[in-house]
């Protein structure tokens, strides 16, 4: 049995702040975003093959940590995804086939080069400069001065993800870590901190992504409006004062009777936009039930615009979610057992991944939100009642998704039970 060697991060941040016109190419009749239409007949870009599995794949892993948290759930599936991709580029055997499709990916349909084109597609887009929103997606490799990473696997990385290699002092762990954590905090503008906990000394890699997002509301949120603190009902015992953001603006919104909620987009300069779902009282499993990729196309087929009286809370919330337990349930199984063939990264065998750590923030105010997230895996020996009408209360739990939209990508997803947990 080798040592542990394997910390996969996966970073991101997103934040809106300013005023700006939205986009005249937008197309506001889908629930995904839609990428601007082309005047020519070019081919699709890259990334269309890829994103709804990103999105279906995000949705089940909501499922999967709503049912064993209660508490706020945050993370980005944009992340996780491209970290797990990513790592299969490193693997031998069966066992890159063995994550894509724990991803979701029908390699028959998608083969395996389009899948990483596909990303690498992805990655390139989100980083494309705009005037309206800060945007930065990129990967980093941290190896132990001792290990001798196979030099394809550093050339792939780098053309099909950006991502460059780092040595570093793994025998120090305690600073290696800091070195990391101050790594992730400069590359996300100070967002995420402390997204690197508990590096043992048997570690001997850190894989990190980050995503970095900042943008502003099409219709920021008068600060002087919203000074009251407002009930908030996190359950049926618990009820909490917290500061209420009110506005009365023009925005898409539709009441869904048969699922039994409320849905509001609500759009950034640039091209992004935040879908926000208030399920009714008590309907919260029943809204997360429903919560599939052709309901999100059935609402964005429905959303009109209206002028709407909103109550929405100030929102700053944080979360670490330790996904080895979750993912297997998800389908990817085997990158956790001796079975899983990761030599492709530096020619040694006998390693595997016993930690999968994603940690998310996120800070919604009057003028935008700002949102951070990380995910890492740690590889080891196998041994150790609303209506449709024009008022829209945010006074109990909703659910809330982030999305870019000339890449129709799910930034974040996330479950507000706490809007002020910190």
């Amino acid at each position: 049995m080798g040592p542990a060697w394997l910390w996969l991060l996966g970073v991101g941040i997103l934040a809106s702040v300013l005023c700006q016109p939205f986009p005249a190419h937008a197309d506001k009749n889908l629930g995904v975003p839609q990428a601007p239409s082309d005047q020519h007949s070019e081919p699709a870009p890259a990334h269309r093959k890829i994103t709804p599995t990103i999105t279906n794949f995000a949705l089940r892993l909501y499922k999967q940590l709503a049912a064993e948290t209660t508490g706020n759930i945050f993370f980005s599936p944009v992340s996780i995804s491209t970290t797990l991709a990513l790592l299969s580029l490193g693997a031998q055997a069966d066992t890159p086939t063995q994550i894509l499709e724990g991803l979701g990916f029908n390699l028959t349909e998608t083969p395996e080069a389009d899948v990483h084109r596909g990303f690498q597609s992805l990655i390139h887009t989100l980083n494309w400069p705009s005037p309206k929103l800060e945007l930065k997606v990129g990967s980093s490799l941290f190896l132990d001065k001792q290990l001798k990473p196979q030099q394809h696997f550093l050339d792939t990385i780098r053309e099909l993800y950006g991502a460059f290699a780092f040595s570093a002092n793994f025998t120090d762990s305690a600073t290696t870590g800091r070195q990391i954590n101050d790594y992730v905090r400069k590359q996300t503008y100070g967002q995420v901190v402390d997204c690197l906990q508990e590096l043992t000394q048997d570690t001997l890699m850190v894989l990190l992504n980050y995503v970095f997002f900042k943008a502003k509301w099409k219709h920021p949120f008068n600060r002087y409006q919203s000074q009251k603190q407002e009930s908030f009902s996190v359950d049926e015992r618990t009820s909490l004062r917290v500061p209420m953001m009110h506005q009365k603006e023009m925005h898409r919104f539709l009441y869904d009777q048969e699922v039994a909620c409320t849905v509001l987009q609500i759009e950034y300069s640039g091209n992004a936009q935040a879908l926000l779902i208030l399920p009714d009282p008590g309907k919260m499993e029943q809204v997360e039930a429903a919560l599939q990729p052709e309901t999100l196309r059935k609402w964005g087929q429905l959303l009109l615009p209206s002028l709407l009286d909103l109550h929405l809370p100030r929102v700053s919330i944080s979360g670490t979610h330790d996904l080895e337990e979750i993912l297997p349930h998800i389908g990817l199984t085997n990158i956790f057992n001796m079975d899983a063939d990761l030599s492709g990264i530096t020619g040694q065998l006998n390693k595997t991944i016993s930690r999968v750590s994603h940690k998310a923030a996120v800070d919604m105010s009057e003028r935008g939100t700002e949102a951070g997230a990380a995910s890492g895996l740690l590889s080891q020996p196998q041994a150790l009642n609303a209506t449709s009408a024009p008022h829209s209360h945010f006074n109990r739990p909703f659910l809330v998704l982030l999305w870019e939209m000339t890449t129709q990508s799910l930034l974040f997803l996330g479950k507000v039970v706490n809007p002020v947990a910190g």
